[in-house]
């Protein structure tokens, strides 16, 4: 197994509280593989990617579980060997490339620090195989781009700027972190067929993470959902966007437009909106937007369990009908 995540919990400490952003979740990346993280803004996903490189900012931290890689610990090495870790075995594509870019530094240099870090080329050959990055990815003139500020360039070349410098290392695991946001619908089409070119020239895993389940529905071999920081339903994508069990899921599914669709088919859309982590409902994290939700609900958290064969539900409701 190339990545496995066992009963991770992380945690902001608060003047207000205790905000737990990822509360016991257990999940599996194998090499080559795609695996989808979806759910809808706050639920957690983003501290996910961040708890399994140790970035997360004060005063959030990992407070328990394992998160191992290749066999080994991630949040148990040292500084240095984290630091080794970061870019050679793992690779991230974070939020927004306009905000996660040196907006003062050369793209062609952010890519050959990368590259002098983990593959130990000089600065004049560092430089040279960041164009090559930079053509790989498909930004037309990179010997010019390489010499480009971020803010010369489009938002599409800035996220292909920012996916070059997370392979610039080689990762064996590529983390997209909503790698679509903010971008239009030709360029979020171009950039999910870069990234699956780039998987299949690489032979690398993935965790797509994205509140756009069609994208995720696109690309991933295996779906989790994701709510208030708990995992509510995984299963292999085309069963779970085809037979989605939990009634989240469901909602999700029927949030998506359908082109061609007349006004007689409206969306369904999930009533209410994602509960504050510090307030957060008793049992059942859902119930208060559930329209199957009942007394029992209200009660203790659902677990994950078996609902059918590769596919696991947290629904009481679920557990009842199977």
């Amino acid at each position: 197994m190339l990545l496995s995540v066992r009963d991770l919990r992380s945690a902001f400490f608060l003047d207000e509280g205790e905000l737990w952003a990822v509360d016991g979740i257990s999940f599996d990346v194998e090499a080559g593989e795609t695996v989808g993280l979806v759910g809808e803004s706050g639920c957690g996903k983003t501290i996910v990617a961040l708890s399994i490189l140790d970035l997360i900012p004060h005063p959030g931290r990992v407070v328990s579980g394992r998160v191992l890689f290749e066999g080994r610990d991630l949040l148990r090495l040292p500084p240095e060997e984290m630091r080794k870790v970061r870019g050679a075995g793992i690779g991230i594509i974070f939020q927004e490339a306009a905000a996660a870019l040196n907006p003062v530094y050369r793209i062609g240099n952010q890519i050959a620090d990368v590259i002098r870090l983990h593959r130990g080329l000089a600065r004049r050959d560092a430089w040279s195989e960041a164009v090559k990055v930079l053509a790989a990815m498909g930004i037309p003139e990179p010997e010019k781009r390489a010499r480009s500020y971020p803010f010369e360039l489009s938002g599409g070349m800035k996220q292909r700027a920012m996916i070059a410098i997370a392979m610039a290392g080689r990762p064996k695991l590529l983390i997209a972190d909503e790698p679509t946001t903010a971008l239009d619908l030709t360029v979020q089409a171009e950039i999910s067929d870069l990234l699956r070119q780039i998987q299949d020239e690489y032979r690398m895993a993935i965790l797509i993470i994205s509140h756009d389940l069609e994208l995720v529905a696109d690309m991933a071999d295996r779906t989790m959902v994701m709510y208030t920081g708990r995992l509510v339903e995984t299963a292999d994508t085309k069963e779970l966007v085809g037979e989605p069990m939990h009634p989240y899921t469901q909602g999700l599914i029927g949030a998506i437009p359908v082109l061609g669709a007349g006004s007689e088919t409206p969306l369904q859309g999930i009533p209410g909106a994602v509960p504050d982590l510090l307030d957060l409902p008793s049992g059942c994290t859902f119930h208060p937007r559930c329209r199957l939700a009942d007394d029992e609900c209200k009660l203790e958290p659902p677990p994950l369990e078996d609902a059918a064969h590769r596919h696991q539900c947290a629904c009481y409701k679920v557990r009842v009908q199977t």
